[in-house]
């Protein structure tokens, strides 16, 4: 079986990360997206609640070669662990590229035996980001175009201040 891993904060999930994923599960046997601590960031969401959101989308979209975990080690020992042939990572630009590349040497240092795969991100997901969805719902733009609709509440009730929430923020 042909496993790989799909790590990242995912804070929250995004229509790119979706296609990311997707995309992921027709290359391989099964996809671990592995929700991960970034120490550089502070999350909006615990690592238990963006689990539970990416398991909503998994649900809805029926990727059954899917499944999410929970790692705040080294990536690459977690790869190790579970068998896998490769890291997947997304790209939005080349900017995306110079430190996932340094990131991709460096876990092919500490683990040979996976490759990443640079799955490049489709042309209507170039902008979009984690940190692009949490600056329009701060100031309560309608982030319905972003996110999955399953989640589209759970996000909305977290990110978009209370007292600036209404219907006409993509949250009906």
């Amino acid at each position: 079986m042909r496993i790989a891993v799909c790590p990242g904060s995912f804070d929250p999930v995004t229509f790119g990360h979706v296609d990311i994923f997707r995309r992921g599960a027709k290359l391989f046997d099964k996809v671990i997206i592995l929700v991960s601590v970034n120490t550089v960031k502070t999350p909006s969401f615990t690592i238990v609640e963006r689990v539970q959101l990416i398991n909503k989308v998994i649900a809805e979209t029926e990727l059954t070669n899917v499944v999410v975990d929970i790692w705040d080690g080294l990536l690459a020992d977690y790869v190790k662990q579970v068998g896998a042939c490769a890291i997947i990572k997304g790209l939005r630009a080349v900017s995306d590229f110079e430190y996932e590349f340094q990131m991709a040497l460096a876990n092919k240092i500490l683990y040979d035996e996976a490759e990443t795969v640079f799955l490049t991100t489709s042309a209507e997901n170039m902008y979009l980001s984690s940190s692009v969805v949490k600056q329009i719902a701060a100031f309560g733009g309608d982030i319905s175009h972003f996110v999955p609709e399953c989640i589209l509440h759970d996000i909305t009730e977290r990110l978009i201040p209370k007292n600036i929430r209404g219907n006409n923020h993509g949250n009906s």
